[in-house]
């Protein structure tokens, strides 16, 4: 691995602490190896005093360091993460919905923070503690893992797994009790247990979506949102040289005065947006004018240059549209006309009636006054000129 990264390695962990052993020494074996240079264990009180009784106060850890002549890893109390309850207290199991949820939006928000830091790897193990923090600490690494990351499980025969005398593999053989797949008692010899690091693939999706929530619920939604707008919006491409105008793969046939007025709105959606830092629209409608404010004397430039192009360098059409619609001049009824069939045009030619919500433009009364936008998300905008 990159020695340039600092190697962390992340473990969710009940009341079976060999998870942890385990892990170790898989990575260990891995070529190259892998060696943790800070391991965190989210779990609860209950898990953290067997951990405490079994790796660290038999000696365990120190013992498999020393028998694999590993560098020092540590355990100690800034090791373990705990989920604290709605009273204060530390949780010492998972036993409602309340306190999976607490566990959740723990892991989530430990998960959020670490990989803020580009000089650490992070290696988490979801082979410990009960089903669900194995699927809350996959699930955020899918939210805000980054590409060097790593999601592993740990792969154990199966008379070994959960053995309470079984912690690693040992360089020396040593036959310990082992309860057999019938259910019978028997002595088996640890050169036939077989530890295994399985490295899980997984979907980044960090700098993918814009998640701003703080619980495990909320991000989820917001994911899910991001999707949505990714998979129904289809992207509007205008070209006005050639007065064409696709939504998708679908080609809407528009006159050049409509292709002028529609290409405006999309023009104010992703060019004259009054919150630019925000990636996405969502419902936002700031975006949205008043008809005569299209025609100011700041967006008459563009809008005639729009026009020069759309009629293949024909300054005088330009010229006379500067003329002819003012501020003060704009033509009110016949502009409503036109959107009234741009977006007649729309809803016949896209076959996803649902999604026309996004295309046409629409209208809210706010301010005293009926305000026009469109509500498709800006960054599906491209205006070739």
């Amino acid at each position: 691995m990159d020695s340039s990264f600092k190697e962390i390695l992340v473990l969710v962990a009940g009341t079976t602490p060999q998870i942890i052993t385990e892990t170790i020494y898989a990575l260990s074996q891995k070529n190259p190896p892998i060696i943790p240079d800070k391991v965190y264990i989210i779990t609860t009180t209950t898990g953290k005093n067997a951990i405490e009784n079994t790796i660290l106060k038999r000696n365990i850890l120190s013992r498999l360091k020393k028998e694999y002549n590993l560098p020092e890893i540590t355990i100690d109390e800034s090791s373990f993460i705990i989920p604290v309850d709605v009273k204060g207290r530390k949780m010492a199991d998972i036993r409602n919905n309340e306190e999976n949820e607490i566990m959740g939006d723990t892991i989530t928000s430990f998960i959020r923070e670490m990989a803020t830091d580009k000089r650490c790897r992070l290696h988490c193990s979801i082979a410990g503690g009960r089903k669900t923090m194995s699927f809350y600490l996959g699930a955020a690494l899918q939210l805000f893992g980054r590409p060097w990351d790593r999601l592993y499980h740990v792969l154990i025969t199966p008379e070994f797994e959960s053995n309470p005398n079984f912690f690693y593999k040992p360089r020396r053989d040593r036959a310990i009790e082992v309860r057999l797949q019938n259910g019978e008692l028997a002595k088996m010899s640890t050169k036939d247990a077989v530890i295994e690091i399985a490295e899980l693939p997984f979907i980044h999706l960090a700098g993918r979506l814009n998640l701003q929530g703080k619980s495990f619920k909320e991000l989820v939604m917001e994911g899910q949102k991001e999707i949505d707008i990714a998979m129904i919006q289809e992207p509007i491409v205008v070209n006005l040289k050639e007065r064409r105008l696709f939504i998708g793969s679908t080609e809407l046939s528009l006159n050049p005065i409509e292709l002028l007025i529609y290409t405006q709105f999309l023009r104010r959606k992703k060019y004259f947006c009054k919150n630019d830092s925000a990636p996405d629209c969502h419902e936002c409608t700031d975006c949205f004018v008043i008809l005569k404010d299209l025609w100011k004397k700041e967006y008459l430039s563009s809008m005639a240059e729009d026009y020069f192009k759309i009629y293949s360098g024909n300054r005088e059409k330009a010229e006379a549209l500067i003329e002819r619609w003012s501020e003060s001049t704009y033509p009110s009824d016949i502009i409503r006309q036109h959107i009234s069939k741009i977006n007649r045009n729309l809803k016949n030619r896209i076959n996803d009636k649902g999604s026309v919500h996004f295309y046409k433009i629409d209208s809210i009364r706010q301010y005293g006054g009926t305000r026009y936008g469109i509500r498709v998300e800006k960054k599906k905008i491209e205006i070739v000129t």
